[in-house]
């Protein structure tokens, strides 16, 4: 055998057991216990809240106004509405009247007064879910689109989808727009 190819071999196996040692060590180490019910949702929940944020953030406020067709809502009508929405969970949740319709454009005169929305948005959807807890998650309240009882934790989990929806639409905007969303960016 050469030198060199001795070298490589010894490096390679110098580089390759304490990888092996550690997942050992992971093996012989207790499981962790699954998260509850609450906290899975909670973290869904805040993800998409912050996802829509840094792109209220991030976005040029000079483009707020941009749709891709004028059929479409703007960006801004569109965090608007993805906001707005947790409002029909959350005041459903708490027993009180629900909005009707999305929030207007005209209200929302600058950057700030778009953060700070979508922000509460989120930070108000956040301390409800912490409120119920696991076990005030599978209380009911009537879906007043469906017209049906619907347990708390299932709606919640259908706005965070719908905000997931509306995210996608979103990277269309800053695609169209010559820009790279804020997720997709290189991580530092």
């Amino acid at each position: 055998m050469t030198k060199p190819f001795l070298i490589a071999v010894l490096l390679t196996a110098t580089l390759i057991l304490p990888v092996h040692a550690q997942d050992e060590a992971k093996k012989d180490a207790a499981i962790k216990p699954a998260d509850s019910p609450s906290k899975v949702l909670l973290d869904s929940w805040n993800d998409i809240g912050r996802k829509l944020t840094a792109m209220a953030e991030d976005f040029p406020e000079d483009k707020y106004d941009f749709k891709p067709t004028p059929a479409q809502r703007s960006f801004i009508e569109q965090l608007l509405h993805a906001s707005g929405a947790n409002y029909y969970f959350i005041n459903a949740a708490e027993g009180k009247k629900t909005p009707q319709g999305d929030p207007k454009r005209d209200e929302f005169k600058t950057r700030a007064d778009l953060v700070a929305f979508v922000k509460k948005s989120f930070a108000d959807g956040a301390e409800l879910i912490r409120s119920k807890g696991d076990t005030g998650l599978s209380d009911t309240l009537v879906d007043p689109f469906a017209h049906q009882y619907v347990r708390i934790g299932d709606y919640a989990w259908g706005f965070i989808e719908h905000s997931g929806e509306h995210y996608g639409q979103l990277v269309v905007y800053y695609r169209l727009s010559g820009l790279v969303p804020p997720e997709s960016r290189p991580k530092k």
